[in-house]
């Protein structure tokens, strides 16, 4: 911890938002610009850990420390604290280094009692801002520091008040009003609490700052940092400062603004303000403020000095600029100014404009946009207003981001059909599968009650761009009567139209207003910068001509990730794999194979000619056989219906028999990747002569081609030896044939710890290392992740068991040493060694800047994600030259 406990202002600059927050920095910052802001002090966000790790102590000597800083305080404001005659008044307010607006809290008026506000009342002859003050601040003392129900105990009297007085708004409650509110706030608390409410302000100085410690672990508070992947351990600051006071009278105001539309991002200023207010009433909406471009009217002379300070700021600071002000008695007074929250698509206009106008250079215009955010631009999203009054369904695991709006469908089959015609759809699904691809890929989003942010049904709408909410358990599903129940009771049946909010988790009733997305010139120019930038390749995971399509349309350098599994799920497709699976020899095998050899060449020509000359990386088949093979308990069905009507049920009972052969205990770690294609070596085989015969045919038309095939699932060296010795032989048949060499890379998928330990000696007999880090995390965590997602990892992110869900930032310690461990030792035995990471984690900013770190050549990502990660692995080149 620095020896340094409190801060005052003068004595902080921008650069220290790591120890004092974001708040206390700026405000020190300003401060020494010469800048209105009223005088204060700051207590470290090392001071507030201290205060936690320490059972909520408050540490030894630390009030003195307070109390020599707001000497100086004193001095500076020309009043003194506690005073009877000219007393000091404060707020006390959280700050952490990462803005969390609004998730900890606030007290205002600090320092009043019976005595001082008797004093204020002489000092300004206004007894009703005094009482409104005063009441004010038992409102927040009572509620923040003693944890008292605010509607409950404080705001209900208001609505007595008012009601006695026969008024409707705050401002026009009378001096008396506000002061029969005293005694009866100060009479509750003791009720409540048991404890006097302090009239030593010293006292409530030390509860106050207490309660912002606190306050850092509050439950929004820790839901915003989870959400938004900021460290628990940062802590929050004290910015105890000298209260200015916008509620005197008519020559007096507050407000809230920005130096550009958050929205929009329209150079123009935005916000709004209150004659006779404090900050809260802004905030709460209890007066309907004015927007800010008629304070020119109302105060010109004020406007001008806050509008030249606001663009001083934005050139300072480089950014887009959040600010509260106060004017008291006709003197503007600056109260906070933070970097703003903005949309994405207003985020990337103003990065755009800034550059243009010299604000900032092209790597700081970079910086500017939130990664996490991108995906906005892309996607269509519901209106806002439209959303705030619609009927809310349930709420689910936000999957896959996007808006959609269509009808249920409960059937894949029924999906496939209604979705290929052109209706729009919902596919709701108990939990999705590798057999409902087809359905998913024609509906307009999925809805389904199991699963988490990594399930099938998210991964695989994430890659297609469709909106999906999963885990929705509070929903249920009466498949027989084709109807979905919510919990308050609302029956919902086929054909029935919801919308889904992908990006929330949100289900609700009926078609909700939606807004298109589309790409414009800014996004062109900031996306022009960030591949300039750039030094990682960032892949698309495809598996279809039109997945190609959409990562081309996105700036994809490559397929990094072509999963041939989608391809023999398609209807036209299923019966000859399940043929090639019953097949009892390898005689019979070969003949279903010959059948599926030229649509999987089709396959390669089109998505290989649709890639043009960049890398297209095909995972040979993957997954345990028995997922192309129905399920064992509707064959039961199957049979006993046949054997009721007294059919011929003997083609469903081989089929059985098979299915029960096949069945596993554990089939994700059973028979599939490798050692699929070393037990059925011809499967792999006909894989690689149609990515061959695909390649020699588009060379010889003249296109250039980069086949790279990837073998998954390596274990051990000798699997991967005995594997890519006979697929290479296969491939040299297939360009002796067609009498044309393409270039080619074998590599394999490394998603085994052992692998991962072994990387040296199987580097020897590979080209590139691509990391499956969705099967590495589950092998090295030992979660299975649809069970995890679904059963306890929401709740070991929330009690910061684990500081976040490792299926979607990788976990760097852990998973990431193994990445990290590979390659060096690959790379000593294979200096050519290529490397990159085809899981989700591809497209996660945080994930990709990882990658980067490590080395790595590339990420493979959903093409939607292609932005994000682009933009992450800009802003890593970036971030490492600092």
């Amino acid at each position: 911890m620095a020896e340094k406990r409190v801060w005052l202002f003068r004595e902080g600059n921008a650069d220290m938002r790591a120890l004092l927050g974001g708040k206390g920095a700026n405000l020190a910052e300003m401060t020494n610009l010469g800048l209105p802001v009223p005088p204060g002090l700051t207590i470290t966000t090392e001071v507030c850990m201290d205060y936690i790790n320490h059972g909520n102590k408050m540490p030894e000597g630390l009030m003195d420390e307070v109390v020599a800083a707001l000497r100086e305080v004193e001095e500076k404001a020309g009043k003194k604290f506690g005073d009877k005659a000219n007393p000091l008044l404060v707020s006390v307010r959280s700050g952490a280094r990462i803005s969390m607006p609004g998730m900890m809290e606030t007290i205002l008026n600090l320092g009043l009692n019976d005595e001082t506000v008797e004093a204020m009342i002489k000092l300004t002859d206004n007894p009703r801002f005094c009482y409104d003050s005063y009441r004010r601040f038992l409102t927040m003392f009572g509620s923040v520091a003693w944890e008292m129900d605010r509607q409950k105990y404080f705001e209900s009297e208001v609505e007595k008040v008012k009601a006695r007085e026969g008024v409707t708004s705050d401002t026009e409650v009378s001096a008396e009003g506000w002061k029969s509110l005293i005694p009866v706030y100060k009479q509750t608390i003791k009720e409540v609490t048991g404890k006097d409410f302090p009239q030593d302000p010293y006292v409530q100085l030390q509860e106050a700052i207490e309660a912002v410690f606190r306050s850092w672990n509050i439950p929004r508070a820790v839901a915003y940092r989870n959400m938004n992947k900021i460290d628990h351990n940062y802590g929050t600051a004290v910015n105890v400062q000298t209260m200015v006071f916008g509620n005197m009278g008519n020559d007096c105001a507050t407000g809230v603004s920005f130096t550009r539309n958050p929205a929009t991002g329209e150079n123009k200023f935005y916000g709004e303000y209150l004659v006779n207010a404090q900050g809260e009433d802004v905030v709460a909406g209890i007066r309907t403020p004015k927007k800010i471009s008629e304070l020119e009217e109302d105060m010109p002379d004020i406007y001008k000095q806050y509008t030249d300070i606001a663009k001083q700021l934005e050139k300072g600071y480089h950014d887009v600029q959040d600010m509260e002000f106060t004017i008291e008695r006709g003197k503007l007074w600056i109260l906070q100014t933070r970097n703003g929250k903005r949309t994405a698509k207003a985020a990337i206009k103003i990065a755009v404009d800034m550059f243009n106008e010299g604000l900032v250079t092209k790597e700081q215009a970079i910086m500017l946009v939130d990664p996490y955010s991108v995906y906005q631009v892309l996607l269509p999203c519901f209106n806002p207003a439209a959303v705030k009054y619609a009927h809310k369904i349930a709420k689910g695991v936000n999957a896959s981001p996007g808006a959609a709006v269509g009808k249920i469908v409960f059937d894949t089959e029924e999906a496939a059909q209604r979705g290929g015609a052109g209706e729009k759809v919902i596919l709701v699904r108990v939990e999705t599968c590798p057999d409902d691809i087809h359905g998913m890929a024609v509906a307009q989003g999925v809805l389904t009650l199991r699963g988490g942010a990594t399930s099938h049904a998210a991964v695989v709408a994430k890659g297609m761009g469709k909106p999906c909410v999963s885990g929705c358990e509070e929903l249920v599903i009466d498949l027989d009567k084709e109807t979905v129940t919510a919990a308050d009771g609302s029956v919902f049946h086929k054909n029935d139209v919801i919308s889904l909010d992908g990006g929330t988790g949100e289900v609700m009733e009926g078609a909700v207003e939606m807004v298109e997305a589309g790409i414009d010139s800014d996004f062109e120019t900031f996306f022009g910068w960030v591949n300039e930038i750039k030094t990682m390749k960032v892949e698309a995971n495809a598996d279809t001509p039109k997945d190609i399509a959409n990562a081309n349309k996105f700036g994809a350098q490559g397929v990094g990730l072509c999963r041939t599994e989608h391809m023999f799920m398609d209807p036209e497709r299923l019966p000859w794999v399940q043929k090639m699976i019953i097949a009892g020899t390898p005689e019979a095998r070969k003949e279903a194979l010959d059948k599926l050899l030229p649509m999987q060449y089709e396959d390669f020509y089109a998505m290989f000619k649709a890639l043009g000359d960049k890398p297209l990386t095909v995972r040979l088949l993957d997954p345990p056989l028995h997922e192309f093979l129905p399920d064992k308990e509707d064959l039961i069905a199957e049979i006993a219906a046949l054997k009721a009507l007294g059919k011929d049920y003997s083609d469903k009972e081989e089929l059985f028999r098979v299915v029960e052969g096949l069945s596993e205990s554990n089939p994700m770690m059973g028979l599939r990747g490798c050692r699929l294609g070393l037990t059925y070596p011809e499967i792999n085989e006909m894989q690689v002569r149609a990515i061959f015969s695909a390649c020699c045919d588009l060379k010889k038309e003249g296109c250039k081609v980069q086949p790279w095939v990837m073998i998954p699932l390596i274990g051990h060296v000798n699997e991967l030896k005995v594997v890519k010795e006979d697929l290479v032989r296969v491939a040299k048949e297939v360009m002796a044939e067609k009498g044309v060499e393409v270039e080619y890379k074998f590599g394999t998928m490394i998603e085994i710890p052992r692998a991962a330990l072994t990387a040296d000696e199987i580097a020897e007999y590979t080209e590139f290392f691509s990391f499956g880090t969705n099967d590495l995390t589950q092998m090295t965590f030992g979660y299975s992740r649809d069970d995890a997602e679904g059963k306890f990892l929401k709740n070991y992110v929330e009690k910061k068991i684990l500081p976040s869900n490792p299926f979607e930032t990788l976990d760097v310690k852990g998973v990431g040493e193994l990445v990290k461990m590979s390659m060096e030792k690959g790379l000593k035995v294979n200096p050519a060694l290529l490397g990159g990471v085809c899981g989700e984690h591809g497209g996660d900013p945080d994930s990709v800047k990882f990658c980067h770190k490590i080395g790595l050549n590339y990420v493979s990502c959903s093409p939607f994600r292609i932005p994000q990660a682009s933009l992450a692995a800009a802003q890593a080149v970036i971030e490492s030259r600092k």
